[in-house]
């Protein structure tokens, strides 16, 4: 699901390409910088945050031929992005292009995203909920990860919560592009989108207690603290390249 999504965001990019001339060399390759740098990103985060899982056998980290299961097991969504916004800055400072107009270009993406991978930790068993009694309900089978947890006890399926909102995202994002006000105004939008959305599905993901925090008597979880601060760097483009547009505006 990983691949199908990576696909479909390329065809994505060469759609918006040709219907904004925009060259699509260019987005080919940050998009190849965007998934290699979210795959490693995703990874290394993982790891960094379950440092005890791999403790003696290191080579886990990124070997996908492992005795005992076949491919790379755990990926953290924020670190991937984290390193992929890094690496793509770099990349559009070096080839002089705007940084805001690439992120509002490339923003429908991630929820295109969202709505594949997603789906894929629903088959595979990860990122599951907490136990509930909600009509949509689910219970995984015995030897899945979430039966490891709670048996079979009835969970929230916060991997289709997410899927269905990534597939909502990128609808509303995709329709946003043509009307966008001024550069920067989707990126920030979906980063404080995202962050929103984000903080109140943790409330019903499961995770183990490495990734909880507590302040002051409260509980957060890593993706929380994230969230905030992905929700404060959107509000703060979006109230920035708005006032920009309106002083230019003006100006003219």
């Amino acid at each position: 699901m990983l691949v199908i999504s990576f696909f479909a965001g390329v065809l994505y990019m060469k759609w918006v390409s040709k219907r904004y001339h925009k060259p699509f060399e260019t987005y080919l390759n940050i998009a190849y910088i965007m998934i290699f740098g979210g795959i490693i990103g995703a990874r290394l985060s993982y790891v960094l945050l379950h440092l005890s899982e791999f403790s003696g056998r290191w080579t886990s980290t990124f070997n996908p031929f492992q005795s005992d299961v076949y491919g790379i097991a755990g990926l953290n969504l924020y670190g991937g992005i984290l390193l992929a916004i890094i690496l793509t800055f770099i990349y559009c400072r070096y080839k002089k292009l705007s940084i805001l107009e690439v992120f509002d270009d490339f923003s429908p993406t991630l929820g295109i995203g969202l709505f594949f991978t997603r789906i894929g930790c629903f088959l595979n068993g990860c990122c599951f909920g907490t136990p509930s009694d909600i009509f949509c309900a689910v219970k995984f089978p015995e030897g899945s990860i979430p039966y490891s947890v709670f048996g079979s006890r009835h969970i929230h399926p916060s991997q289709i919560y997410s899927s269905l909102y990534g597939l909502i995202l990128f609808l509303i994002l995709h329709f946003w592009m043509k009307n966008k006000k001024f550069t920067g105004q989707l990126i920030a939008i979906l980063f404080m989108v995202e962050a929103v959305f984000r903080f109140a599905i943790e409330y019903v993901r499961y995770y183990e207690d490495a990734m909880n925090y507590t302040l002051m008597g409260v509980t957060f979880t890593f993706n929380q603290v994230i969230s905030v601060s992905l929700f404060l760097l959107g509000l703060i483009i979006y109230l920035v390249q708005n006032k920009r547009t309106g002083k230019v505006a003006v100006t003219e």
